[in-house]
């Protein structure tokens, strides 16, 4: 309404975003908020991998057909889309390839953390150094650059969180995805800050991707000069915060290409709903990391909510490129959210408590 397109838009794009967003974030909240429930949440999304890796297989092979076999239609808006390195990338019954590898990402890392902390030995009778290696060689086959980066990264805070016992990687990614809002939204990540990332970025990944990641920021910087007429609240619906200019043919049209969510975000809602969007699961884990030090997350009773606080952030850091929507992760906030406001309970407090001893007794040997 403060965008002058009245009540009725106003309240179905808030009942919009409060089924979207609120609804998974809440289920978290209310219902899972301790070890026990996070252990079954982590452990649910680790099944819902496996039952994924057969399908991606299928897809790897014959092409994403089976959202048209049980559906009767297809499921993305472009098989091209779904091309990618001489052969498919699945998309299964997601809306896109990026969404399913994503979601492979993140069954494969809680698997791989399980499997390291020794929460979980064997699935099925089947021991879990086989079940990880299926997902990942399923995982692989994905085709996603960016999906690779992020389990990358994940385990670089997995195995720096268990030989060294802190979380550095991880407190410097969730400061780095809010630095990088904060320059987007404020208009100065353009230019010479965007030519430097595409430098870095071209050392690692294909030149397809480098191109592709070229245009988003190109892209962004209209958007974002548009966005900050309209600031705080955004411009609403209706397309409102999209740039239009004429064509050869002098007619207005829309010449905008919005991917990433934070762009969405910022334009519609303005910096109220980017703050309160990225918030949602970036603070979780930051309150996560100074209450629950590196040194117990692979106690089996901290395991589960460690794997959750470092998924999250790498979502947010896909949701600055991409907007692969997957009420799972919200559910996994608002989980997390509930996890950290709770006490903890005694035995959790003598896993801290033991651990920090241990680490007094450690450091006073060395001296």
């Amino acid at each position: 309404m403060a965008n002058d397109l009245g009540p009725y838009d106003g309240f179905s794009a808030t009942l919009n975003q409060t089924v979207q967003y609120g609804f998974p974030y809440f289920l978290g909240r209310i219902y899972l908020t301790n070890f026990s429930s996070l252990k079954k949440l982590v452990i649910a999304i680790f099944l819902g991998g496996l039952v994924y890796v057969p399908l991606c297989l299928y897809e790897v092979k014959m092409s994403p057909q089976l959202h048209r076999m049980v559906y009767g239609y297809e499921g993305t808006r472009s098989f091209l889309q779904s091309i990618r390195l001489g052969g498919y990338r699945p998309t299964v019954f997601m809306r896109h390839g990026l969404s399913v590898a994503m979601w492979m990402m993140a069954a494969t890392l809680i698997g791989i953390w399980l499997w390291q902390s020794g929460m979980l030995k064997k699935l099925w009778n089947i021991p879990m150094t086989w079940l990880i290696g299926g997902m990942m060689i399923t995982f692989i086959l994905l085709k996603s650059t960016g999906a690779y980066v992020y389990l990358l990264y994940g385990l670089v805070v997995l195995f720096t969180a268990k030989w060294f016992r802190n979380a550095i990687p991880l407190l410097f990614l969730i400061f780095s995805i809010s630095f990088y809002l904060f320059l987007g939204a404020t208009g100065n990540f353009a230019g010479q800050n965007a030519d430097q990332v595409i430098s870095f970025v071209s050392q690692i990944v294909p030149p397809e991707r480098v191109e592709s990641l070229a245009f988003r920021f190109d892209n962004e910087e209209a958007l974002v000069q548009k966005a900050m007429k309209q600031p705080i609240l955004g411009w609403g619906g209706w397309g409102r915060n999209r740039v239009f200019d004429y064509n050869y043919a002098d007619e207005l049209v829309d010449v905008s290409i919005t991917d990433s969510l934070w762009i969405m975000s910022y334009g519609v809602n303005g910096a109220v709903g980017l703050f309160s969007i990225f918030a949602v699961s970036l603070l979780p884990p930051l309150v996560f990391l100074l209450r629950y030090p590196a040194r117990i997350w692979f106690h089996p009773q901290v395991a589960p909510a460690a794997i959750v606080a470092i998924i999250l952030p790498l979502y947010m850091l896909d949701c600055t490129i991409n907007n692969q929507f997957n009420p799972v992760f919200m559910v996994m906030s608002g989980a997390l959210s509930g996890f950290v406001l709770t006490k903890a309970n005694p035995i959790t407090r003598r896993v801290i408590s033991t651990q920090t001893r241990r680490n007094l007794t450690d450091n006073t040997n060395l001296i």
